[in-house]
């Protein structure tokens, strides 16, 4: 009997495996998309104003009236939504907004009457995009993301200028050439079509597909869903309105609004118009900063993640205080280069505010950070709408706009000095983690 002997193969190292991109980087980009969209069905009603008062023959107090109750359920429906997110998934709520929103926004277009204009773009629409507000970027965030949380909130809160910028030349044009009807059939498609893609590709918690959030080590499985959403939303504001935290929280993004949508977005063109500058080139000032302000918001969410937020919000208010006590010298019948410093920079720091103020949102209030700052985010309109009030009313009185600036500038000094007294939260013990059955 022979032996054989084969020769040993050489053994060869398994394949590497390739890295595959994060579940989560997926979610964000759907999440970016629906926010784009969102953006588009705010940026119409201003488009409407005029060809609604030529057409039906109603005052722009009517119609600005529409406006405002869309405006203030914006802010006001972001914390019921969070809870409800926490209740039924973050899939079935957007879906559900997007569809009330091309149903309200479908609707204007067999309209007759003005309480038809204030039930479908003011109650649907404003219903609608609340739902989709910066507190449905801020659940995804926290849900997927453990680390790069500054960034993506970052990303997410520039996509809502991002949309502005794609789709208001687009409406604008629309509705120059082709009437409003039109525009409005376009937001109603816009938000059917991305319906299906939150279907198939949003995904309410990273357990769902058996993976741990982004930057995780281990597992986190996924919390049942919370039982009474208003109740909870309400509970919540109740447990953070006790804190001092979420008070200076609320009266900095107050200020937030109040300086950027109240004052700058509203009173600019006419300001600027006052000092003799065609409204043309003081409109396309506005747009420039829209332009910047996507620059500056993904930066501040860099900078969120290697920074103190406190000392960020500080600077950012400060500086934007700075740059409004020098506006008043700064206008004129021209666009000069000082004048588009200012523009700018401005924009830079335009929601710049917005990943620090989350990440103090999650500092303090853990779980619950989503609908905290729902309700953070509904004192940002509340300032706002307070003040394109007042400086209108200030312009009236005055005639000018200085003491508004002026006043401005000193309120932006108030938050700085807010954000810094901030109290720091203790760090909580971290509870174990399961692993997780099936992960890919």
């Amino acid at each position: 009997m022979t032996q054989t002997t084969e020769a040993a193969a050489p053994l060869q190292a398994p394949p590497a495996r390739r890295r595959r991109v994060h579940r989560a980087w997926y979610v964000a980009a759907v999440t970016f998309v629906t926010i784009i969209g969102a953006a588009a069905f705010r940026s119409l009603p201003g488009l409407l104003i005029d060809p609604l008062h030529q057409e039906f023959g109603w005052s722009r107090g009517t119609i600005g009236a529409a406006v405002s109750v869309n405006l203030a359920l914006y802010g006001l429906t972001a914390p019921f939504a969070a809870a409800l997110m926490d209740r039924f998934g973050i899939r079935r709520v957007v879906a559900v907004a997007l569809t009330v929103i091309a149903l309200g926004a479908g609707l204007t277009v067999w309209m007759t009457a003005p309480w038809q204009l204030m039930l479908c773009w003011g109650l649907l629409v404003g219903l609608g995009s609340g739902s989709m507000a910066l507190a449905f970027a801020a659940t995804v965030t926290n849900r997927w993301f453990t680390e790069r949380r500054g960034l993506v909130s970052g990303i997410l809160t520039a996509a809502s200028a991002s949309g502005q910028l794609i789709f208001l030349p687009v409406l604008s044009w629309t509705v120059e050439n082709h009437g409003w009807h039109p525009a409005a059939v376009t937001v109603a498609l816009a938000a059917l079509a991305v319906v299906p893609f939150v279907w198939i590709l949003l995904r309410d918690h990273p357990a769902d597909v058996g993976l741990a959030p982004y930057g995780a080590e281990e597992f986190v499985p996924k919390p049942p869903p919370v039982t009474g959403a208003a109740r909870r939303t309400l509970g919540v504001l109740a447990s953070a309105a006790r804190t001092g935290p979420f008070w200076l929280l609320a009266g900095t993004f107050a200020i937030c609004g109040a300086s950027t949508n109240g004052l700058i977005q509203t009173h600019f063109v006419p300001a600027a118009h006052d000092h003799g500058m065609p409204v043309t080139a003081a409109a396309s000032l506005l747009a420039v900063i829209g332009v910047f302000d996507v620059v500056g918001t993904i930066a501040s969410g860099w900078f969120t993640d290697r920074f103190e937020p406190r000392r960020l919000l500080a600077v950012y208010y400060a500086l934007r205080g700075v740059s409004l006590l020098f506006l008043p010298m700064l206008l004129g019948p021209s666009v000069h280069p000082s004048m588009v410093f200012f523009i700018v920079f401005y924009g830079l720091d335009w929601v710049a505010t917005v990943p620090p103020t989350l990440a103090l949102c999650r500092e303090q209030y853990g779980e619950d950070s989503a609908i905290v700052f729902g309700w953070v985010l509904a004192s940002h309109q509340v300032g706002a709408a307070l003040v394109a009030y007042l400086g209108g009313a200030a312009r009236d009185v005055f005639g000018s706009y200085d003491m508004v600036w002026y006043a401005a500038g000193t309120l932006c000094a108030v938050a700085a000095l807010m954000a810094l007294v901030i109290r720091r939260r203790p760090a909580l013990p971290v509870p174990a983690l399961v692993q997780p059955a099936q992960a890919y």
